[in-house]
């Protein structure tokens, strides 16, 4: 292959047709990577120079398969002439992520730049409403900072199929619509992500979030379907099929973008909204501000960040993340069209246990009381359930043998309202019952064998969970365990399949597999949740708000 001097790479910067990197002493032509590239033209601030100072910063590039595609378009070596000792010299850059907003320590992160973070478990379920300061944090690049005025000022461009377009600023929508309040779950395709490795025994790529890609909220803002009635778009022709648009694509200030089908938009039921508040307070900078698209029902992907422009077209977005991610394929196809296979949009159903306390507790359930003399141990459990597409769900199912026999989980009394039938939030549930000791078996005997979705190496804050390499001071013949599960039914009585092995997919979108939790005899009765997370606080972080 040739060797090209730097002063030649510098030549193919990001105004040129065919932009370079250089990785190592490797050159690449990402010509053709450009638009395949999930963080859009990003990539083109280290054309013309090195790739690594930015993937550095954006260090969920470091991943094989991310230099497997690198690795497509080399085309070259630095010359060695710009070598020393076998290397480029370094270039530093601005770190983009500078100036993010400060996390709540509490959040669990996944990745730092950018900022990938999930709600700690014994929130997600602790309050019916999750603290904005707590909702889960997942973003693709760094996080846009506008002053107050500069928010207030904040133009969204709307432009309709015959190219015309019309101009709002935060303060028109503000002053000039009706302002609606949804109160609405986001969860990203990946929550559960590694559920689904470790259930499957394959591995995927993506974040490997646990069950903690998922909150709940109040937004409030204005409907999308007033926006565009003002805008001069006739949603009339939708409903009679003469529309030129068939999606409504997103794009944010900082490169994202994302499309939803013209039907959901303009649906007098489909509660679209374009959000400048949550939970009472203005949106947080990691959440949006000044203005998000919230689509209820379906993958948060589509409620699009900082969003800046509003078009109507024929076709998808041409974004990156509408065309080649968010989707899902069969458990053999690893080499894929994307172009054939449909974008998520309403999600399936869901749900996970939060939290789990083994031991007496004070009120014990209707089941617990039992004519049997049989040795029990008593356990705990509570969670969440969610279904997308407006579909409530109906029925939590927990078994404390891993299948074998079913009862049914309390669902909680939420103040939850239902938007024309809609509903758009999750269900808390808790359960209480008891596990007869002999349902408990050592590992050597084979019940807890089954690997469970939750880590095995991992004991996490709060729960009475244990790992299969106990350390020395728990011996075999005291720690005895069984696997608790638990699946959601909604009201269309969609259900969750019982293993990850038939839904696994590449990427690890959508993994609603039951949702399983070994527990053991010698598990110690922590709190089933922490108690500044508690709804029994004289006041929560969204009361105060």
């Amino acid at each position: 292959m040739p060797r090209f001097r730097m002063s030649e790479i510098r030549k193919h910067d990001a105004k040129s047709t065919h932009p370079w990197v250089t990785h190592g002493d490797k050159v690449y032509d990402i010509t053709e990577w450009i638009s395949a590239h999930p963080g859009g033209q990003v990539i083109l601030r280290a054309a013309g120079g090195s790739i690594e100072p930015y993937w550095n910063i954006f260090t969920i590039h470091k991943n094989q398969y991310v230099y497997d595609i690198l690795n497509q378009y080399l085309i070259g070596y630095i010359h060695q002439a710009d070598l020393v000792d076998g290397k480029p010299a370094q270039e530093t850059i601005e770190d983009p992520f500078a100036d993010d907003p400060v996390r709540h320590p509490d959040l669990i992160t996944r990745t730092m730049k950018p900022r990938n973070a999930e709600t700690p478990e014994q929130a997600l379920s602790a309050q019916f409403i999750t603290p904005n300061e707590l909702f889960y944090v997942r973003n693709h690049m760094w996080v846009p900072k506008l002053t107050p005025d500069e928010a207030e000022a904040h133009i969204l461009t709307v432009e309709l199929p015959d190219g015309t377009t019309k101009e709002y600023t935060l303060r028109d929508l503000k002053t000039k619509f009706a302002e609606k309040k949804i109160t609405a779950v986001l969860q990203c395709s990946g929550n559960r992500r590694s559920h689904m490795s470790r259930g499957s025994g394959r591995a995927t790529n993506g974040l490997q979030w646990e069950a903690g890609a998922i909150s709940n909220a109040t937004w409030e803002g204005v409907l999308l379907s007033d926006i565009l009635a003002d805008a001069g778009f006739d949603a009339a022709t939708v409903r009679n099929g003469t529309s030129e648009a068939q999606h409504v694509h997103f794009s944010g200030m900082e490169a994202y973008g994302s499309s939803i089908p013209i039907k959901k938009a303009v649906d007098p039921q489909g509660d679209v909204l374009l959000a400048y508040g949550m939970n009472g307070k203005p949106l947080p900078r990691d959440h949006g501000y000044p203005l998000r698209s919230i689509v209820p029902g379906h993958v948060a992907a589509r409620s699009v960040k900082w969003l800046s422009q509003i078009t109507l077209s024929d076709e998808e977005s041409p974004s990156q993340w509408q065309r080649k991610d968010y989707k899902c394929f069969g458990p053999n196809q690893t080499k894929v069209d994307w172009e054939k296979a449909p974008a998520i949009q309403e999600l399936p159903v869901q749900s996970a246990i939060t939290g789990v306390k083994l031991g007496e507790w004070t009120t014990p359930s209707q089941e617990t009381s039992s004519d049997s003399a049989e040795p029990a141990k008593e356990v705990a459990l509570n969670g969440y359930a969610y279904s997308g597409g407006g579909r409530s769900v109906i029925r939590v199912d927990v078994s404390l043998d891993d299948g074998k026999s079913w009862s049914q989980a309390n669902l909680l009394p939420d103040e939850e309202s239902k938007y024309d039938g809609k509903s758009w939030s999750w269900k808390r549930w808790t359960f209480n019952g008891a596990v007869p000791l002999e349902a408990f078996k050592t590992p050597e005997d084979g019940a807890a064998g089954k690997e469970t979705d939750d880590d095995k190496n991992t004991i996490r804050r709060g729960s009475a969970r244990r790992p299969a390499n106990e350390s020395s001071q728990h011996t075999k013949s005291n720690r005895r365990c069984t696997t608790v599960a638990i699946k959601a039914t909604d009201e269309v009585y969609n259900t969750q399949p019982e293993s990850h092995a038939a839904t696994w997919n590449f990427r690890g979108n959508l993994a609603t597999a039951w949702h399983r939790v070994q527990v053991c005899t010698d598990c110690s009765p922590n709190a089933i949740v922490l108690k500044k997370y508690s709804d029994d606080d004289k006041k929560s972080s969204h009361e105060k708000s």
